[in-house]
């Protein structure tokens, strides 16, 4: 098949669509079930490239959640804990896939951005993965292949009507890309960079200890902020993304946005979140947003009388700001990864307040010196890589 003909665009209004190899070869993926749509097919080759990427550099499996062409979360497929499994709704018991558990921390990241997400494997979907992703709101799925069981579970969702896409693991795109804008063609060279460790090796602070914990979280933050819609900043810890700010036109308001999902991550580990007792039956769209303004300042929308009995068991104690800050300031250990420089020492005093303890940037800021000396203030371990990562 050398192109496959979409429904529409970006938009309903946007005909004719399709997606197809200018050479007249043969597309490299094959659609095993659904019809997905020109987004989807962003998505999917968008988040292909960031799982395979990710394989290729950690030797571990790696998953990404997808949406509007940036991740909501990336994760390598290190083992859940128990509280892992409780706050992303792991309901099979006993050991699960390395892949299952990559895609279930990608997921977990941010659920409520990964709400209708296209979930992406840098390995073949098996069992264990399909029967969690049966559970979730999700647009389709891209892997290198899937086993007849996963193919079965997942064909069985949406009325049948699920997007399961299949990819050719050893397609090698053409050097040269190629995108229409406004009736005028835009030609660039592939952003085929690769991202190593070594990347890390400039060390710029006088707190030089990186651990290989650590080096793992910035190759990881690093190839996320590869696919993420810029400007973007990439917070990581233990091989998982846990707050992507995409997209935003300032880098604080990128580090700030990254920050705070990070934030509603690490809360999310709180006893008192964890010992919310919903309703019986509840969908879990509905509980991931419980969970979310809960945590937020307007907790009341969910906690007023007359409203919690609709999603709790028992009405829970609101969790107090001061709570919320201690909380928050008991998380260490996290990296933080920009696809540009950081401009401003700012960055690092918000990065700092969500328990970043290593980052990774380009540098090259008139301003070094400034951003290395608030890095100096608190300790942390900054590695200027050198290398941009704009992705549009």
């Amino acid at each position: 098949m050398n192109e496959l003909e979409l429904k529409y665009g970006c938009n309903p209004n946007q005909k004719p669509a399709r997606i197809f190899l200018r050479d007249g070869a043969d597309l490299p993926l094959t659609v095993l079930n659904g019809r997905p749509g020109y987004i989807n097919f962003l998505d999917a080759l968008n988040s292909w490239q960031l799982v395979r990427e990710l394989k290729e550099a950690t030797g571990l499996p790696a998953a990404a959640s997808f949406k509007h062409v940036s991740p909501a979360g990336a994760a390598v497929g290190l083992p859940l804990s128990d509280v892992e499994r409780q706050m992303y709704f792991v309901e099979q018991a006993g050991e699960l896939s390395p892949i299952a558990c990559a895609y279930i921390r990608a997921r977990g990241a941010d659920r409520l951005c990964s709400y209708g997400d296209w979930a992406a494997l840098s390995d073949v979907c098996d069992a264990d993965t399909a029967r969690y992703l049966k559970l979730e709101v999700s647009d389709g799925i891209i892997a290198p292949g899937y086993t007849e069981e996963a193919l079965d579970i997942l064909k069985t969702k949406k009325k049948g009507n699920y997007n399961i896409v299949q990819i050719d693991p050893d397609y090698v795109p053409a050097p040269q890309e190629y995108k229409d804008v406004f009736g005028v063609t835009f030609q660039q060279g592939r952003n085929d960079f690769t991202i190593s460790e070594d990347l890390l090796t400039n060390i710029v602070t006088e707190n030089r200890d990186l651990p290989e914990d650590a080096r793992r979280d910035m190759i990881v933050a690093l190839i996320t902020l590869k696919y993420t819609q810029s400007n973007s900043v990439c917070y990581v810890k233990d091989g998982q993304a846990i707050g992507v700010g995409a997209g935003q036109q300032s880098r604080i308001h990128c580090t700030r946005l990254a920050g705070t999902k990070a934030d509603t991550w690490w809360l999310r580990h709180h006893p008192k979140v964890l010992g919310l007792q919903f309703v019986e039956g509840i969908r879990r769209p509905d509980r991931d947003n419980a969970i979310d303004v809960y945590l937020s300042d307007e907790c009341e929308d969910v906690l007023a009388e007359g409203v919690w009995q609709q999603t709790f068991a028992v009405r829970p104690a609101p969790l107090t700001a001061e709570e919320r800050r201690a909380w928050i300031a008991t998380l260490t250990g996290v990296t933080c990864g920009s696809d540009a420089f950081f401009p401003f020492g700012d960055n690092v005093e918000r990065a700092r307040k969500s328990g970043v303890q290593y980052i990774a940037e380009p540098g090259g800021s008139i301003r070094d010196d400034n951003v290395i000396a608030t890095a100096n203030k608190y300790g942390i371990v900054m590695a200027f890589t050198g290398m941009r990562l704009f992705h549009h």
